[in-house]
């Protein structure tokens, strides 16, 4: 498959190049988000195409389909090693079971790429009909309320030592953690037009870049 760039035009120029995991799910949400915050922003399919970006954002969809998908398309072990380097990822919903050490609920044979220290657990919120909203204090964030869209999404059983809480659903359950380089969200910030996570991941970007 061929690579694609999104990007915002001229505003974008300068901007630096995030790359969206285009193998599943709704990569091209984020891809919007990102351009219109001013990213170039490319869809990744392939190992060559991690060499070229500052940043990667990893979108909802079915994280054993994209496990599964991430070896056929040889992305696996180059998504680790960029992780374990110091690249900027960000995972929504099965991207943040993507990035977690422990799925504790994976189909067989599933793997994660690893680099947050949490455990998820998957579908932790029912089907896909047992959706709901809410709204999120983010002390990290500042401001008003994160309104937080679920959709099938994963729940952080447990944060380890390396990570940190972000944000947390009124039973204490956590549903945003960050790690260094890392950050996962349970929820679906790119559908809603709450855009300051994608903001908040800039900054790392920009922070990488500027080091």
């Amino acid at each position: 498959m061929r690579s694609e760039s999104l990007d915002a035009g001229d505003a974008a120029s300068a901007g630096p190049r995030v790359g969206v995991l285009a193998l599943q799910g709704d990569f091209r949400e984020h891809a919007r988000v990102l351009a219109g915050l001013g990213a170039r922003v490319s869809l990744v399919r392939r190992p060559d195409e991690l060499e070229s970006i500052d940043g990667l954002v990893i979108p909802g969809g079915e994280s054993s389909v994209m496990d599964k998908l991430s070896r056929i398309f040889g992305l696996q072990q180059p998504l680790r090693a960029a992780i374990a380097g110091g690249l900027p990822v960000y995972g929504t919903c099965a991207g943040l079971i993507m990035l977690a050490d422990t799925v504790l609920d994976g189909i067989a044979g599933q793997e994660s790429l690893g680099g947050l220290d949490v455990e998820v657990r998957r579908n932790a919120f029912g089907s896909q009909n047992q959706s709901f909203e809410t709204d999120l204090e983010v002390p990290a964030l500042g401001g008003e309320p994160v309104h937080a869209v679920f959709i099938r999404g994963p729940v952080v059983e447990s944060v380890g030592p390396a990570a940190t809480s972000l944000a947390s659903l009124a039973d204490g359950r956590v549903v945003a953690v960050e790690q260094g380089n890392l950050l996962g969200t349970s929820f679906h910030p790119e559908i809603t037009g709450e855009h300051r996570f994608h903001e908040y991941f800039l900054a790392k970007v920009a922070a990488r870049i500027a080091a």
